[in-house]
């Protein structure tokens, strides 16, 4: 077929969009040669269509963000509705839109922080976030994991500690550090307990040893996603807490990934007890239905800058649609119960769910997680600890999808990531898939 009259036909299959895909499309972190990617046409709930009738269960809410799930109907709506009367609009001017999706985060948000500042996504939220605490404070670095994920632009590939920021190492003033990880602990820790407290430890050498008076702020994901999940140990974050007030720096906590329902609660961070100075945001907050995220910021640094320049800004914050689109994701979540829903589930169905393949299949390390925010950490050796091959996890992918279910896996992790709306049907529908496919896998 002419591809150039595929948007002029309207019997369109796989084969189609895919042709269009290749010969049109660049893709982000990849060999451009190497793709295959899987087409989609159409999604409702937890589950997605292609052109050809095939059904999937989509266990990786995409990017981790369809936490309200594909097409949800009163997130739509609103978004047309919105078209209909105002479709842009300068950040410049008053936009009711905007005050209400800034008063709704506001209001979930801990004791103390009054403002929001809106953005085009999760990575620069965190580059504006580092703005705000380097200007705040008067200083430049910033130390964060090297498990981490903050996002793909200037600064926030940066502060990213997994080896994605190699080749994109321009921005200055970033420090890394290892965060807490007791399966795989870089601090010869047994429990955790002796890992919180040498985790501690290497952080405060870290700061003693670059100067607190040149750290600006300490970015962390509040519950660290791409890195693998990472569940931190009790105590760990009230003592990066510390840390912060004991030196004079900025907290800072990634919510991106790990928010507005992805853990069960609001943000991930009520889980410790724990407020940090600003908080970064996208993803789950409207379920990516229209790019959007930002920064939740602190009373004591929203009015520095009632008298202090604040030099940053986009042309699409606060883009109405976007408005639009959380006011209705953040009412509907209330209103149908979706954190009563994630809580549910996690304790109920999904977190025994993933403990029982632990104990029957040999080649998974740990399970691990919170709500619907969960990783199976797959080993070639149990003892040694040895991840599985790229190539294992490839075909794990391939197996999945061939049963209907969509995966999202990184490194030697199967993540475990259904929207939050996500039934005890569908869980229990794609428990079964992993256990097929991990004894096939086991049996090679």
């Amino acid at each position: 077929m002419d591809m150039s009259s595929i948007s002029h036909v309207s019997t369109i299959d796989n084969d189609d969009v895919y042709a269009m895909d290749r010969k049109y499309v660049f893709h982000s972190w990849s060999i451009q040669g190497n793709l295959n990617p899987l087409v989609i046409k159409s999604g409702k709930g937890s589950k997605l269509w292609d052109f050809d009738g095939n059904e999937y269960l989509d266990f990786s809410s995409q990017l981790v963000n369809t936490n309200i799930g594909h097409q949800h109907p009163k997130v739509v709506e609103a978004i047309v509705k919105q078209a209909q009367e105002l479709m842009t609009i300068a950040p410049s001017t008053a936009n009711l839109a905007r005050n209400e999706a800034a008063k709704r985060i506001v209001e979930l948000a801990p004791e103390g922080f009054n403002k929001v500042f809106f953005t085009n996504g999760g990575a620069d939220a965190n580059e504006n976030a580092i703005r705000m605490a380097r200007l705040f404070t008067g200083k430049t670095k910033v130390l964060s994991s090297y498990r981490s994920y903050h996002g793909n632009t200037g600064s926030a590939i940066v502060a990213t500690g997994d080896a994605r920021r190699i080749p994109n190492e321009y921005a200055r003033g970033h420090v890394h550090f290892f965060s807490p990880y007791l399966y795989r602990s870089e601090f010869h820790a047994s429990n955790e307990v002796e890992e919180c407290e040498r985790a501690l430890q290497h952080l405060r050498r870290i700061i003693e040893s670059e100067g607190p008076s040149s750290i600006a702020a300490i970015l962390l994901e509040s519950l660290p996603g791409t890195a693998g999940i990472l569940v931190p140990p009790k105590n760990y974050m009230q003592g990066v807490r510390e840390l912060c007030n004991e030196f004079g720096i900025i907290m800072i906590f990634d919510e991106v990934m790990a928010g507005f329902g992805r853990t069960g609660k609001w943000f991930a961070l009520e889980h410790y007890g724990v407020t940090p100075d600003l908080i970064t945001f996208a993803k789950g907050v409207n379920s990516g239905y229209i790019p959007v995220g930002g920064v939740i910021i602190s009373e004591k640094i929203s009015q520095y800058f009632d008298t202090t320049f604040f030099p940053g800004g986009l042309t699409y914050s606060g883009h109405p649609l976007a408005m639009a689109s959380i006011v209705a994701t953040i009412d509907a979540m209330k209103e149908e119960k979706i954190l009563e829903n994630v809580e549910y589930i996690s304790n109920e169905v999904l977190g025994p769910g993933l403990k029982k393949l632990a104990e029957k299949h040999n080649i998974i390390g740990e399970v691990r997680g919170a709500g619907v925010f969960w990783a199976i950490e797959l080993v070639s050796n149990q003892k040694t600890k040895e991840r599985v091959s790229a190539q294992t996890m490839t075909e794990i992918k391939n197996l999945c999808a061939q049963k209907g279910l969509l995966t999202f896996l990184a490194d030697n992790r199967i993540h475990v990531v259904p929207p939050c709306i996500v039934t005890k049907e569908e869980v229990l529908e794609a428990l079964k898939i992993y256990d097929e496919v991990l004894t096939e896998i086991g049996c090679h």
